[in-house]
């Protein structure tokens, strides 16, 4: 079992989930919030009941000079880095032409800047553990988002940054992968999930009916890819979306009957 974990985004949602997997699993985790720190704590006191080791970390992704001193303080705190997984990521919905150049720069800085940061501030560290470096993506990367404006340029450019990053350290015995998570149920999609007609709309669309689960779905995928088991897995993407991605065939009226 991978030991010493830095986990970015780890206050709430897919982040605490993962941070909660690692730790039932005897994990060293170093957590990086930005903000919400009352939700940073609870996951630290969760994780001590479960058998892990939480170490805090707050830090603002959009700075520049933040992945690096998450990754000095996390290797300081730690011992060193078995695994690092780039979990942050932020959304400012918008069509691309009234987009402004400022929340552009934003969603850029966080969802694809700051993993190429934290993996280019990790790589002695994980070269030295042979590690991996996991990044959470979606699917919003593998097919575009209208309406969400940034938002999948900038994941399928971690995408592509995984795929890169695994070929440029195979050498050095370090694996480089991503999850991409369709539509999962958290604190930041809580409210449109209260609304029954709306949850009843989305799951109908997913072939397998229901939407994700933070923990079950997503976490598990996490822990599989910094683990041993997945020692012969690199610059894969793993697309947890129930099948939703693949369905658009589906959708087109007039498709000839089949014959059974």
């Amino acid at each position: 079992m991978t030991k010493r974990v830095l986990v970015t985004g780890a206050s709430r949602g897919i982040g605490r989930a993962i941070c909660l997997r690692l730790a039932s699993q005897g994990a060293e985790i170093a957590a990086c919030g930005s903000a919400h720190v009352d939700d940073l704590d609870a996951v630290i006191a969760e994780a001590a009941k479960q058998g892990g080791r939480v170490v805090p970390l707050l830090g603002d992704l959009a700075d520049a000079a933040t992945p690096a001193r998450l990754v000095e303080q996390a290797v300081a705190a730690l011992g060193g880095l078995d695994a690092v997984v780039s979990n942050a990521g932020v959304s400012r919905p918008s069509t691309l032409v009234n987009l402004t150049l400022e929340d552009w720069d934003f969603l850029l800085a966080v969802n694809t800047r700051a993993p190429w940061l934290l993996a280019k501030a990790a790589y002695p560290a994980l070269r030295e553990s042979r590690g991996s470096f996991v990044s959470v993506a979606s699917m919003s990367g593998v097919q575009p988002y209208p309406g969400m404006g940034a938002y999948s340029p900038s994941k399928a450019a971690v995408l592509m940054l995984v795929r890169t990053l695994a070929q440029e350290w195979a050498a050095d015995g370090i694996r480089v992968n991503a999850v991409s998570p369709g539509l999962i149920h958290t604190s930041l999609t809580a409210k449109v999930y209260a609304d029954a007609p709306t949850k009843a709309a989305r799951e109908a669309l997913i072939p397998l009916h229901r939407i994700g689960n933070p923990d079950a779905d997503i976490a598990g995928l996490v822990a599989f890819l910094i683990g041993p088991d997945a020692a012969y897995v690199t610059g894969q993407n793993i697309l947890a979306d129930g099948g939703l991605m693949d369905t658009v065939h589906g959708l087109i009226p007039g498709r000839p009957a089949t014959e059974r």
